[in-house]
């Protein structure tokens, strides 16, 4: 195949999978997609056969999960306007609202569903506050006890949603207590709470079984279904980036054009000013590998080699499937990467490809 293209390894993929199943048989909870990390629609196939189904953030990702997964399609919202609530409603099963003020407007149009109110607990394991849900002044939730009590006769359910890259289940566990202490008497009355995505128990090394227990003791002594809302955890390592050397130069150190942009297809590694990640990553031949658009900051980042990188050479970026397709766009009109499968036996399988017409199309 012609680079850029994202490639997807369903190998590593289903050993994912495997931990999230796991993780349910074991604790009692259910596991739903992340949309907003990931999408791809075209491995829906394998991860609904260890998955309950999805979560998202629009009326376009709750409609994409009710389509494409199956299984329970939860639908949230910062805010619904009024010309897509309607279709909302009929394409999910839970609906989850960011506010009373939402849950309020949206009473009568809303009282056939499952309904739900995100809880804002005000603490977060995020380390930048562009991410955290728990910063001053935040939007993302009700945090005032007294308020939600008001209104638990409208809903059955909470969504916390405040673990972002969490790798500690000790942070984990500490959270969760925080959240029982100030919620709980409300906890008692639901009948769901789901605790979001963050938490990157498919990592290695995670402590799975520890996280089982917890996750089992708060239900069983709330009385409640738990949910997990796994985005990252679901697709860490899954994926690579597979981009062409198109030229090398040196201006103080050995640089490397690469047929792609991090700007343009790996954009959360740009706006947290984070390097992507190239194994082995040994060697004595030390290049910073660049993007190819005209943004002066559009660098990957600064790779060991165990030989000189030339124009021709293919390079693999790890780590590519979350936050990389669902934020791709067009600035410079840099080619589109390709995505692409590569199945258990380790065949290679084109999936979609995009051309000038789509960059077209984009704009009018």
């Amino acid at each position: 195949m012609e680079t850029p293209y994202y490639l997807i390894d369903k190998s590593r993929l289903k050993a994912n999978m495997e931990k999230i199943a796991w993780l349910r048989e074991h604790s009692g909870a259910k596991s739903l997609l992340a949309l907003k990390c990931f999408a791809t629609w075209s491995v829906f196939d394998l991860m609904s056969q260890y998955m309950d189904g999805t979560t998202s953030s629009s009326l376009y990702e709750v409609k994409l999960g009710f389509e494409k997964f199956g299984g329970e399609t939860h639908a949230y919202s910062v805010a619904y306007a009024d010309n897509e609530i309607d279709e909302v409603l009929a394409n999910c099963d839970k609906i989850l609202f960011n506010s009373i003020g939402q849950l309020t407007r949206f009473d009568n149009k809303s009282a056939g569903k499952v309904r739900g109110l995100r809880v804002n607990p005000g603490v977060s394991t995020s380390s930048f506050d562009l991410a955290d849900p728990a910063r001053p002044f935040s939007r993302l939730g009700e945090h005032d006890p007294a308020l939600i009590e008001g209104v638990l006769d409208k809903i059955s359910g909470f969504m916390f949603h405040n673990n972002c890259e969490n790798a500690s289940f000790e942070r984990f566990d500490e959270m969760l207590t925080l959240i029982e202490a100030k919620f709980g008497h409300l906890i008692d009355r639901m009948d769901w709470i789901s605790l979001g995505g963050g938490i990157h128990f498919t990592g290695e090394g995670y402590p799975l079984e520890k996280l089982a227990a917890r996750l089992k003791q708060f239900a069983e002594s709330h009385g409640v279904q738990v949910y997990l809302e796994p985005g990252e955890a679901a697709i860490t390592g899954a994926a690579t980036l597979e981009v062409t050397v198109l030229d090398t130069l040196n201006n103080g150190k050995d640089l490397a054009i690469v047929d792609s942009s991090i700007e343009a297809h790996m954009l959360d590694l740009l706006i947290y000013r984070e390097s992507a990640k190239v194994k082995p990553n040994t060697g004595p031949h030390k290049v910073m590998v660049c993007g190819k658009s005209c943004l002066a900051g559009d660098i990957f980042g600064e790779f060991s080699f165990e030989q000189p990188v030339k124009p021709g050479d293919r390079l693999s970026l790890q780590d590519a499937a979350g936050y990389t397709m669902v934020k791709k766009n067009w600035f410079n009109g840099v080619k589109m990467p390709a995505i692409a499968i590569r199945e258990e036996d380790g065949t290679i399988r084109p999936v979609r490809a995009f051309g000038y017409e789509d960059f077209v199309s984009s704009l009018s």
